[in-house]
């Protein structure tokens, strides 16, 4: 997609319900997750409206048309119309369904499927998935209909300058955050999941912090050795404590001037974390077997898997900065993005790969070849360990695959199968939530699937409804 193929859009809304502006409320809209011809498409939305419109091929008619948006911070760019000759010129209504979802009638020869079904006719509601057959994947998310101004940087789909990929609300969200924390001396604390980037996060922060002009002194808390602890944070003088032991300034004596990012924070014991409080207030601490304290000029960037319940309450009060990392479930639509990214980035090195699945016709390296079973089984799989699993299905699919097209492996066949229908919110009682929620100690990607709801953010209406937002995470 060239550059003269986009046109910025500045779209004009009215108000809605809860008295918002449409441009600030966020509805249901579909997000492209895969594209047989097309895979520049994959990212770009189709922000749908009240009154039916027609998505097909060649969409500049005058009648209502469901345009593909590039949403970027401010703005939508209208990018160019669709030409793929399988595509009837009125292949969908579309129609947006309040706040359930999207209504879909299929008018074009080549079927639209639900759940591997042929239908003519569904209502997608956010977290569901619908195929045109071999042609479009399309995403049912929820979205502002702009989202906020940022800087806005990279290229659409690709990294950015510090390896963060993804296009979604979350993610635009989790770069805010990132900036924010990175203009401030206060030390930071960062959650999430194990696998979501946690340390791609903190490196960012440290490169857009003041700091930058110095190397980041990393490590993981999980790995320093028993009883060797306060050696490896403080450091010791010589010949202690043992003769012949020379001075090691500690990883806090490294991180002077700089950035020290302490990984598995919640690993280090109680007493360990306890140390840690001076530090962190002041920058004193001191080595083993020196008899002066010693001050260093630094920040601390922690990050844990855990609970920040599992800190010590003290220590935790020491990172006025809190940033979440989400999971792969709380910004779906990504998935396939970060999918292409890991792809691209094995080929450089390996190129094997990079022959059999990225290049085209002409030997030049084209964008990843994604089957449409591998693609969907991606974006519905349930994650444990998030991006780290991603990678490791798609070295799976990389050994498995027999052809140039990344084929559907063993592991996500499960997922192809036909899931029960998501229950109806009003048949979910306000104890069935509260249980719920207790037994997961709040934890919305867990409750949501036990309730039997179809997304997240089916929960996030159900709790809305119920007044009980402020019981989850």
């Amino acid at each position: 997609m060239t550059p003269g193929n986009t046109v910025t859009v500045t779209l004009d809304g009215g108000d809605s319900d809860d008295g918002r502006s449409d441009l600030e409320a966020a509805r249901p809209c579909l997000v492209v997750t895969w594209a047989d011809k097309d895979a520049e498409r994959v990212g770009e939305v189709l922000l749908v409206e009240r009154q039916a419109a027609f998505f097909g091929r060649d969409s500049e008619a005058a009648e209502p048309r469901a345009l593909l948006f590039r949403q970027r911070p401010g703005v939508n760019e209208k990018t160019s119309v669709l030409r793929n000759p399988f595509l009837s010129r009125r292949h969908l209504e579309l129609k947006l369904a309040g706040d359930e979802g999207v209504s879909i009638t299929c008018l074009g020869k080549r079927p639209l499927l639900v759940k591997g079904s042929e239908v003519e006719h569904a209502l997608v509601r956010p977290g569901e998935l619908v195929e045109l057959r071999g042609l479009y994947q399309l995403l049912c998310v929820t979205r502002p209909r702009r989202l906020p101004l940022a800087a806005c940087a990279h290229d659409f789909g690709m990294p950015d300058a510090d390896g963060l990929v993804g296009e979604s609300p979350v993610a635009w969200e989790l770069r805010r955050q990132i900036a924010f924390a990175a203009e401030r001396a206060a030390h930071v604390l960062i959650t999430g999941p194990s696998g979501t980037g946690k340390e791609l996060v903190a490196l960012a922060i440290h490169r857009g912090s003041n700091r930058r002009g110095r190397e980041l002194i990393a490590r993981s808390a999980a790995t320093l050795p028993a009883g060797l602890i306060d050696a490896e944070l403080f450091g010791n003088i010589a010949n202690y404590p043992n003769v012949g032991m020379p001075e090691r300034p500690g990883l806090l004596g490294k991180a002077d001037g700089s950035t020290l990012f302490l990984d598995e924070l919640g690993e280090l014991p109680a007493e360990l974390q306890a140390h840690l409080l001076r530090v962190l207030d002041a920058g004193e601490y001191q080595r083993l077997g020196d008899a002066r304290p010693r001050v260093a000029d630094l920040r601390l960037v922690a990050a844990t898997n855990r609970a920040i319940s599992a800190l010590k309450l003290d220590l935790a009060a020491r990172f006025p900065l809190r940033i979440e990392v989400p999971g792969l479930a709380d910004r779906v639509e990504d998935i396939p993005l970060v999918a292409r990214h890991i792809l691209r980035r094995i080929a450089v090195s390996d190129a094997a790969v990079a022959r059999r699945f990225l290049h085209d016709a002409g030997g030049q390296l084209g964008p990843p070849r994604f089957s449409a079973e591998l693609m969907r089984a991606l974006v519905l799989h349930d994650y444990t360990t998030h991006v780290r699993e991603l990678e490791a299905l798609l070295w799976r699919s990389i050994q498995t695959s027999t052809g140039e097209v990344l084929e559907l492996t063993r592991e996500l066949s499960p997922e192809l199968r036909e899931s029960p229908p998501p229950r109806p919110l009003q048949s979910i009682t306000l104890e069935e939530v509260r249980a719920s929620l207790e037994r997961h100690a709040g934890v919305k990607d867990k409750v949501w699937r036990e309730l039997g709801l179809s997304s997240r953010h089916a929960l996030h209406r159900l709790l809305k409804k119920l007044g009980l937002e402020s019981e989850a995470d």
